[in-house]
């Protein structure tokens, strides 16, 4: 009598592939099949747009598939704090933020669980927009099961050149799959559209966080962009960056971008064209922006 071998699903979600059966152990992403997050509370420091007077409806999710040395959410993205949640439980946390009174439901760091998450939209019917907030490292394929399901997509695109990516988050190919997704998520939504107090409705944000001594990747980041989608594209240049994780002992990311690096990479964006462009200013640099994780909205 023959034996018979346990199927297994091996991830390939995300461009790493990493093919792990995630039902016996956690993936590259740090988790395994179960959605886990660590805070669900409104969040007032996000783009006007969609912030409002009323918050973004964040929901941190736990692990990441990039990975940065520099990860201002370090034990989120790297050690995985978080509770697992069921779909359904992660419905009442939609429901909780939502009486709140949030302008959207902003899904943080979301990639690796995109199989359940689009499950989940599916049964959830937000009344409100649905926002995938990621490292902007993903699958077209993978962004395919999201559409109809997601109305606003906020990416980074981190970098252009394939060396920082690798230095900095381990993915060499990050601009290959990035690039991609952007136009893939483009497709899907098209440009921002705003409601009468104007909250997006709908609509790709990009966005980048400028890093020390990296200015040229910002450059040569919204150049592409600038050359591959409509002039009113809305972007973000985000000056908020703080050292974490290893990036302490990484020159020259182990120092906050200085006064003058912003200034440089604002007027050369500017220079470029776009109508639509949020900047920020150098109190953004405060470790005080950065959320607790403490499973706040998530423990009902």
């Amino acid at each position: 009598m023959g034996t018979e071998e346990k199927s297994t699903v091996k991830c390939s979600v995300c461009p790493r592939n990493c093919m792990t059966d995630r039902t016996l152990k956690t993936g590259f992403c740090s988790v395994g099949e179960k959605i886990k997050v660590a805070r669900a509370a409104p969040h007032f420091w996000e783009e006007p747009c969609l912030s409002g007077e009323k918050g973004s409806g964040t929901v941190f999710f736990s692990g990441c598939n990039l990975g940065c040395v520099f990860c201002q959410n370090y034990g989120l993205s790297h050690d995985a704090f978080g509770k697992e949640v069921t779909e359904k439980e992660l419905m009442k946390v939609f429901d909780a933020l939502i009486k709140k009174g949030v302008h959207n439901l902003n899904l943080v760091t979301p990639t690796h669980y995109a199989p359940m998450l689009a499950k989940v939209l599916k049964e959830y019917n937000s009344p409100v927009p649905v926002i995938w907030n990621s490292s902007g490292y993903e699958k077209v394929e993978t962004l395919k099961m999201l559409e109809s399901l997601v109305d606003i997509y906020l990416p980074d695109l981190k970098y252009f050149d394939s060396a920082p990516a690798l230095k900095y988050s381990g993915a060499e190919d990050y601009f290959e799959y990035a690039s991609a997704a952007v136009l893939e998520m483009q497709r899907q939504v098209g440009t921002v559209e705003l409601d009468e107090n104007g909250i997006a409705k709908s609509g790709l944000i990009i966005r980048h966080m400028v890093l020390p001594g990296n200015i040229s990747q910002a450059v040569k980041v919204f150049s592409w962009v600038r050359e591959n989608l409509p002039e009113e594209t809305y972007i973000s240049v985000m000056r908020q960056y703080v050292p974490f994780g290893k990036a302490k002992e990484m020159p020259p990311i182990d120092r906050r971008l200085s006064a003058r690096e912003y200034l440089i990479v604002k007027q050369k964006i500017l220079a470029l064209g776009f109508e639509n462009c949020y900047f920020q200013s150098g109190e953004a640099a405060e470790e005080s922006f950065i959320p607790n994780f403490d499973l706040e909205g998530v423990d009902l």
